[in-house]
């Protein structure tokens, strides 16, 4: 017996198909059985109280030309919120490390990739949740989808789609740090990032430089691209490509962002098992 579980701890089992699908499942599962203690995460509070301040006590004195600021505000809300995966994952990772989980889920014979997918995989799930709450208050404020359904559906499909690629780079830094007090502090300077876009105010009385910065900003791109599908805002046609293409634009920086933190974050994971 002890033979077997020692070739299992150094040998895991390979990346196959089945393998990493049923393992990350289990993963997956394993996440949303946290809820049970904390169902209140999937209230996503802060996103909420800063639409309520955000637009009641700011939405008299911004201007947004050609419409409400609360219906500029929800779509950039909703686009914050899904680039918030960079934190979450950051936090799960390093948590998960500092208490030792992550070595004993090194001694189990399952593929590499399981663990980080089924967190990422936890992560759009919860958040889907989560938008639902967002939304309904979004419509309580006054904000309304003026698109179709169909356009609607792509709009939170890119918010998924966006919190799955950021979860991946967050959880790869986590994989870094290994320190959980150390990604909670690094993780509120990620606060930061949506102040840099134009998820709350437009780009266009921005200086030059800051508003190159922000119209390249990822948050950018799927602000735009969320009002644009939601019907609330045609995208800036003068803006930098990301941007003025929204769409395209945020399809173009997630699949980089998975491209480039998918191999990274299991070849991080890996590396950290054989120490």
């Amino acid at each position: 017996m002890s033979t077997t579980i020692l070739v299992h701890e150094r040998n895991p089992a390979p990346a196959t198909g089945g393998t990493l699908i049923a393992d990350g499942l289990a993963m997956t599962v394993r996440h949303l059985q946290k809820l049970r203690a904390a169902p209140g995460v999937l209230i996503l509070t802060m996103p909420i109280t800063m639409l309520l301040f955000f637009g009641y006590v700011f939405g008299s004195a911004l201007a947004v030309p050609g419409q409400e600021y609360r219906a500029f505000l929800v779509p950039g809300l909703l686009a914050a919120t899904a680039a918030n995966g960079l934190m979450t994952g950051m936090f799960q990772a390093a948590q998960d490390c500092d208490r030792g989980v992550m070595d004993r889920f090194r001694t189990l014979p399952m593929s590499r990739a399981a663990v980080p997918l089924g967190s990422t995989a936890a992560e759009v799930l919860t958040t889907a949740v989560g938008l639902v709450p967002l939304t309904l208050v979004g419509l309580a404020v006054g904000w309304r989808i003026e698109g179709g359904v169909a356009d609607a559906l792509g709009a939170f499909g890119l918010l998924l789609l966006f919190r799955f690629a950021t979860s991946w780079a967050g959880y790869w830094l986590g994989l870094l740090i290994r320190d959980e007090e150390a990604a909670g502090q690094l993780g509120s300077a990620t606060f930061v990032l949506p102040l840099l876009s134009s998820a709350y105010i437009p780009t266009d009385g921005m200086p030059g430089w800051l508003r190159t910065v922000a119209e390249w900003n990822p948050i950018s791109a799927l602000a735009a691209a969320t009002r644009d599908l939601f019907g609330n805002a045609a995208p800036t046609a003068d803006a930098a490509w990301p941007s003025a293409h929204p769409v395209a634009g945020t399809l173009a920086w997630a699949a980089v962002l998975l491209a480039v933190f998918v191999p990274l974050t299991v070849r991080r994971y890996a590396h950290d098992g054989k120490r």
